[in-house]
This record gives structure tokens, sequence and C-alpha cells, in this order.
């Protein structure tokens, strides 16, 4: 073996501390980069790779009259389609419970359930329900189930037989919403396709095997799904009138048979008024038994005519086209997969900036240890290049080492925790993490450049001196006078110890501010983990509390002016007021951008319109609807790049369009909304505002009565359904709780950076200051006085760091927050007093935990081999 090669392991060897710290450093660094970046797309695999297995539909198509085996042709005249014809309907179910309700058959491919009790109908007896079923309701194998009569099944009871997942609902939070009992659904469920009384199946479910190996979440997937769907739409166009035909000839071949009918009896009364006409000489045409005639067949048309104008006009084929984004909590997913690869754009990168400066700092110190074994190596003859490569050597492999087992443990752990941990908010998922090769190599080279690059700057820099000058020790700094000295009073208050340590402080101003950064960068990431947390629940809570002031939305039909929902509302003993607004959604655009479905409301009384909702500009002032003029909530104009007194233009779904000036914008968290009084809504769309929602204010509901209210007004208020407040923040407290194993996870992981770095920088600091401490033990001081006299500026130092922490990690959230925002959520900046104080409390322990250690090894420190050491 080489001797440079013997000295690099006997280096690792004699400072196996130091190595493994340098490793543990960066393997830290490269562990929270790698996993946490590698996570997004984890997750958006998994589920892909779940729904792919279970063959979900990429579109799904709903009829008013139902499908027949023609209209799954018609699907499959699309290249590649997969379709399969369902039957499908929203009921009450037990417990005045809505359910989504299938048809299960036999043969049946797309859309697969997966069991996780029971097994699927065999008999016509026999139900499968969704497994929140008996999760949150309580339901159990053997129990029978009870459909009202109302449900229109050809049986009302039947056995559960089974609890499933199903890939149309990955979110067990939420099962969407339906137009019966409360408007919301509770589960679905599967009976055998026979026991439902549908003429023919409601649902189709259009797959292609081709989008398949395309991510669900990706821009490109959406372009594919639009071109399919536009295919789509064009064959079933022309099938549309068929289809109308098909329904419609049962009652137009009996329509025709009794026109038929009518035309027979119309010829036999005009032969039996020919025959009075001729038995009267032309005298008399009719009788009154004639005449009576008459009038009965020609109301018989009348009616005739009329029923045939009914059933023409009530049958129609109109289609309802769905893609996934419409499925529950799709959407949700990507949002939250989105926004933990947002995150993974800067908290580790700044977690991995912090732990490859101290790498550079801990290799810098190593390689100006060794001053006098490389001027000992210069004097022996060996070259530069063989001196520097047993340096470079020990920082290439701690380089690696750490960079490997951070990458092969980051990318492997970190998302299979996080999709573990979702297996509550979401059906279960199958664990598909790609090794993220490129992030591992940004990684590798940011590692190498912290540990060899230092190497490098620093041996070339010993290695420009002569063998004489580096075997010498470097004289040591000399102290200069302080700051705090020129305050006489304090100063002279000080003991010795004490102003010994504010000296040594600034006397090695590079290690005061290397031990300044590290703690800072360690409470930084600890205050940004909470922030986060706090932050994505703040924007829940401020927006229901602060914005939306009002309980429940409840939609009213079209020839509804609201009297009846008001009828039901005041029996309610929960109800406080409410406000009839227009409500309509539209899209808005200016200086060449758009802002689709933003949900305009506007109101004939502004001024109540605050006790509902609390429309401020972002300094706190309140803003009242203008005669003319649109209000924009401030995520929209930033989206559209508007300001107050620009213009846009606002295109609803009713296709009604006009022009109107910015007059305020609006501070608002989730979605985009636009206000207008009713006088600008007529000027704007030359329309008259019609009322078609009620705005209402309740006292705090149980989910009993919120059902029970939701119940009576769409069965006596007129109203097309009701949607609470409270359901919308528990979707959005959601998203928080899907980003916890994340924020978590760097918690913890910037706890043991934080600790790893302070205990590098104290190792270091009490390596190089040996013979110091070594003198002063030997003057006679304490051991206590000897461990205070290095802890006393690990306090300071963390004590500073702690405050700048403060502010970097204040930065560092808002920044990431920045980054997380989508088109339709905005996240203000809160970070508890409850972050604030574990990482002021995790520093000071961390630091408490490095004074013990530090103390009981300058307790065994042989003072004599330390004084007689060059080092």
């Amino acid at each position: 073996m080489q001797p440079m090669t013997k000295y690099m392991w006997r280096n690792i060897r004699d400072s196996l501390g130091r190595f493994i710290a340098i490793i543990l450093i960066i393997l830290l660094g490269v562990l929270i980069f790698v996993g946490v970046k590698a996570t997004g797309p984890a997750l958006n695999d998994s589920l892909n790779t779940t729904v792919k297995q279970d063959k979900l539909t990429d579109i799904q198509l709903l009829s008013t009259t139902g499908f027949t085996s023609k209209d799954v042709a018609t699907a499959k005249k699309v290249a590649g389609a997969q379709a399969e014809a369902v039957k499908f309907k929203y009921v009450n179910g037990s417990k005045g419970q809505v359910v989504a309700l299938y048809g299960d058959q036999s043969g049946q491919q797309l859309n697969q359930l997966t069991l996780t009790s029971g097994h699927r109908p065999r008999h016509n007896n026999e139900i499968v329900l969704d497994q929140r079923a008996q999760r949150s309701f309580g339901y159990k194998l053997g129990q029978t189930y009870t459909f009202p009569t109302d449900a229109k099944l050809a049986r009302r009871q039947f056995k559960i037989v089974g609890f499933a997942d199903s890939p149309l609902y990955i979110d067990n939070a939420q099962r969407g919403s339906a137009n019966v009992g409360d408007g919301a659904v509770r589960y679905f469920a599967y009976i055998p396709a026979s026991q439902m009384k549908l003429g023919a199946a409601s649902l189709l479910n259009i797959r292609f095997p081709s989008l398949q190996k395309t991510d669900t979440f990706t821009d490109h997937y959406t372009d594919l799904v639009r071109a399919k769907e536009k295919q789509l739409k064009k064959v079933f166009k022309n099938r549309a009138v068929t289809r109308t035909r098909e329904v419609l000839a049962p009652t137009l071949k009996t329509l025709d048979q009794q026109q038929n009918q009518l035309d027979a009896a119309q010829k036999q009364l005009a032969a039996a008024k020919q025959q009075v006409a001729s038995a009267s000489n032309g005298q008399m045409t009719t009788t009154p038994q004639i005449a009576q005639q008459e009038t009965a067949l020609q109301t018989a048309q009348k009616k005739l005519t009329a029923g045939r104008q009914r059933a023409e006009q009530s049958v129609k084929t109109t289609y309802t086209w769905q893609t996934r984004d419409d499925l529950a909590g799709f959407s949700a997913y990507g949002d939250s997969s989105e926004r933990i690869a947002a995150i993974a754009n800067v908290f580790p990168a700044f977690f991995f900036l912090v732990a490859a400066l101290i790498t550079f700092t801990t290799v810098t110190r190593m390689v100006e240890e060794a001053r006098g074994q490389i001027g000992a190596f210069k004097a022996l003859g060996y070259g530069k290049f063989q001196i520097a490569l047993s340096f470079l050597n020990y920082a290439l492999l701690a380089g690696v080492l750490g960079t490997v087992l951070g990458a092969a443990s980051g990318n492997w752990s970190i998302p299979r925790i996080v999709i573990a941990l979702y297996k509550n908010e979401y059906i279960p998922l199958q664990p598909t993490v790609a090794f993220q090769w490129g992030t591992a190599a940004l990684a590798g080279g940011f590692a190498l450049l912290a540990t060899v690059g230092a190497a490098i700057i620093v041996v070339r820099e010993q290695l420009a001196e002569k063998p004489a000058a580096l075997m010498l020790l470097r004289a040591p700094k000399s102290a200069k006078r302080i700051l705090l000295e020129r305050i006489k009073p304090l100063w002279r208050r000080l003991n010795f110890n004490q102003k010994v340590s504010y000296r040594n402080l600034f006397r090695y101003k590079s290690r005061m501010w290397m031990t300044i950064i590290g703690i800072a960068g360690g409470t930084a990431l600890i205050l940004t983990g909470f922030g986060l947390k706090n932050s994505i629940e703040a924007s829940g809570s401020r927006q229901y509390s602060d914005i939306i002031k009002y309980q429940a939305v409840v939609r009213l039909t079209d020839d509804s002016n609201g009297s009846a929902a008001h009828q039901v509302l005041t029996k309610d003993s929960r109800y406080r007021s409410r406000l009839a607004v227009t409500a309509d959604v539209a899209d808005i655009s200016a200086h060449g951008r758009k802002q689709a479905d933003v949900n305009i409301y506007a109101s004939a009384a502004p001024k109540q319109l605050n006790r509902y909702i609390g429309l401020h500009t972002n300094r706190g002032a309140a803003i009242t609807l203008p005669q003319k003029g649109i209000v924009l909530t401030d995520k929209a104009a930033k989206q559209l790049n508007v300001s107050v007194g620009d213009t846009v233009t606002v295109k609803t779904t009713d296709n009604h369009r006009g022009r109107a000036k910015v007059t305020a914008i609006a501070t608002n968290y989730i979605g985009n909304y636009a206000y207008l009084s009713a006088t600008a809504y007529q000027t704007l769309f030359a329309e008259k505002a019609v009322v078609n929602t009620l705005l209402v204010r309740l006292r705090p509901q149980t989910a009993n009565q919120r059902n029970t209210l939701a119940r009576q007004l769409l069965k006596n208020g007129e109203a097309l359904g009701t949607s609470y407040t409270v359901d919308q923040k528990k979707t959005v407290g959601n998203m928080g709780k899907m980003l916890n194993p994340v924020v978590m996870i760097f918690i913890l992981l910037s706890g043991v950076l934080s600790f790893v770095v302070l205990y590098n920088l104290t190792n270091i600091n009490v390596s190089e200051r040996i013979r110091e401490l070594s003198t002063i033990k030997v003057l006679g001081f304490y051991n206590q006085e000897v461990t205070m006299y290095i802890s006393r500026e690990n306090i300071i130092l963390t004590g500073a760091g702690i405050l700048f922490g403060y502010a970097g990690g204040n930065l560092l959230t808002a920044y990431i927050l920045h980054q997380a925002e989508t088109a339709q959520i905005i996240f203000p900046l809160s970070i508890s007093w409850t972050g604030y104080i574990i990482a002021t409390l995790l520093m000071i322990a961390f630091t408490a935990i490095v004074m013990f250690v530090t103390h009981q090894r300058l307790k065994r420190v042989d003072m004599v081999e330390a004084l007689k050491s060059n080092d």
C-alpha cells in the first residue's frame, strides 16, 4: 500500500468522528434533497399505477335517454376506445344517506372494485358498500340494508356481503354531490344490475389504453383526453338524434295508432253526414248526435296533437361529459402532489445548502490541521499531486459515501413513508417510486463540490507554502478591542472568563459566522416546517372566518324567487338571516390573459353584503360595492395582471358578455371571485340581475341538522341544492393534513441536521484550541470553568443564530408558500408561537447536549500531550 494511501486511512482512523460527521451531514442533505424531490412524482406514479391496475375510465358520459349496445358501438368508432354501459343513479339510502348506486354485472372490466372484505353480489338480494360506509357509518357484513320506496328498485332490502374501494372515489373524505336527499353523496354501493329499474344503462364508461402510459396529472394527458373527447362528441352528435327517435318510437307508434283510429272515425263521421244530407234532400246536413261526435273527435284530435308535441319536447337526448378531473378528490390529489413538488424545489435546496456549507468548513479545518504533515511530506520529496491526492481521496470517499447512502435511503424511504401515511386520506395506493437519477446526480455534484472542492482549495493554498513554514505553528490571531469594551460600565461588571469569551468570539470571525449560520439554518428549517403547516391551515381558517361569514349557500330553481326557501329556513331553529344574490360563473380576461371559472356574486343590497362576505383590501380597508365597475379578488387580479382602474372582459357560462373597470381588489385565500352591485351587473351585461342563490347565516349545527335542513330545502324550498362552508373548510383542512407527513419529516431531519452541525462545529472548535484549553486547565481552572470557557461562546452564538433563524424561517416560508400557490389558492404567511418555541427549545437542548459531551471530553483531555503537540 502506498504511504500516502496509508496516511489517508490512518487519518480516517484517527479522526473517525469527524469523518463520520462529514458523511452524516452529506447523507442528511442528500437524503432530504433526493427524498422530497422524489415524493411528488412518486405520489403521481403511485396513483397512476393504482388507477391503471383498476382500469379507471378516462371519460364518462351521462345521457338523459340512456345507453344501449348501439351507443357502446358508437364510442368504439373512436380508435382504441374501450366502452362499457352501466346502470347508475343517485338514490336515498338507509338512514336518509345519499348513495351513488351502480348496477353490478358480470364481465365488467372498467372501474374495477377492490374488495377490502367480503365478496361481490352473487344473488339478487346482495349489496356491496363503499368501505367508507363501514369506516364512517358503522355498517357491517351480514347486516340488512334497506332502501326507501323512492329509490325505485326491484327490492328494498339487501344483505351486505362486501366492502370495497373504487378508483372513481380516491379521496376518502368526499364522494361528490347529487340532486337528491341533502345533496351530499355519502358513499357508493353496488347491487345486481337487474334490481335497478332503469330501462337502459345511464352511464357510459370510456377508456383508452394508449393514454395509460401518460401521467394523469400532466398537461400532455389533458390535451390527449380533450382530443379524444372531441372525437367522441363528433360521433355522438349524430347518435343523439337517432337515440331520441329510438326512445320516442314506442310512444309515437301508439300515437300513430290512435291517429289512425281517429282518422277512421273521421271518415265514418263524414259518411254519416253524407247519408243524412242525402236523406233530407240536402236540407239538413247534421243531427245533434253527429254534432256531438264531431265535437268529440275535434277534442280528441287536439289532445292527440298536444300529446305528440309533449312527447317530442320531453324526450331529447343530451350528454354530460366528464373526465378524471371531474371525479371527487382527483384534482385535489394532483394539487397536493404539485404543492409537495413546489416545496421540494426550495426547502431541500436550502437544507442541502446548510449541510454543504458546514461540510465545506469541516473539510477546510481538516486540511488546515494537517499543515505539519503536509510540510513533512513536501520535505521528504513527495510531489504536490501525491500529497493532495491523499486529502482529495479522504474528501471524495466521505462525499461519495454520504451521497450514495443519502440518495438510496432518501429515494426509498421518504416517498414510501408519505404514501403510507396517505392511506387515511386516499384509497390504498400501489407504491411506485422511480429512482431520481437526475436529482441524485445533482446532489452528488454539490456534495463533491463541498468536500472535494474544499479540499482542493485549501490543499492548493497549503502546498504553495515552503515545508519549513508548514511545519511551524501558525501564529495565533491577535485579540482586538471589541465594541463591548467601549461600554465601560458594562465591561467592568464582567468577570475575566466572560471577557475572554467575548473577545474570542470576534477573534475567530469565520468560526463565529459558521456557527451562527449553522444554528440559524437549523432554526429556519424547523420554523419553516411549522410555518408550512400553519400557513396552509390559515388559508382555510381565514377564508371561512374573515372573508366568508355565511354558513350555507342555497341554489334556487330557475322559477323560484326564494320565498319558498325562506319559509323553510325560518322554521329552522338555527336560522339567523339570509341574503338573496345573483350567482354566476364566468371567464375573465385582460392583457391577453384569461382566468377561468371565476365565481360572480351580484347583490342589490351592497351594504348588507358585508355581513355575509368580508370585502377588504390587503391593508384592511373595507370595500363597498360601487354602482359601476367590478371588484376582483387578489389572486384573480394577479393572474390577469390587472390593478385598480384597469378594464376586464367578463363572459359568463350563459354567454353574457361585457366590459367593466376594476374598482377594487379584495383579499381572498381560496377560489377566485368577482363582486358587483345589481346596478353594475345590469350595466355590464345589459340584463337585469335575477336572484338565483341565497347566502344563509346559521348558528352552529350538527351534521344531522345540516342534512335535515338540506333535505327540506330540496323537498319544499324550490332549491337545487345546499352546500355548507363547514364542508368546504374541512376539505381545505385536509390539504394541511396531507402535507403533515412531509412537514414532520422536514422538522425531524432539520433537527437532526442542526444537532450534527452544532456538534461538528464545537468539535472543530475544541480540536483547534486544545492547547489553549489545556493551558488554562494547567493554570488551575476547574473542569466546569474550562467547559464554560468554550461553551459560553456556543451559548451566545446559539442565541444569535436563533434570532437570525427567526428571520430566515419567515423569509424561507414566504418564498415556499409563493411557489406552492395554485390558480385557486393563496397561502398567507402564518407561523404559530408553538413553532418558535419548539425551534428555540430544540436549539437550546442541542446546545446543552453538546455542552455535556464537550464537558466529558475536556475532563479526560491529556494536558501534557496536548501541550507537547505541534498541532
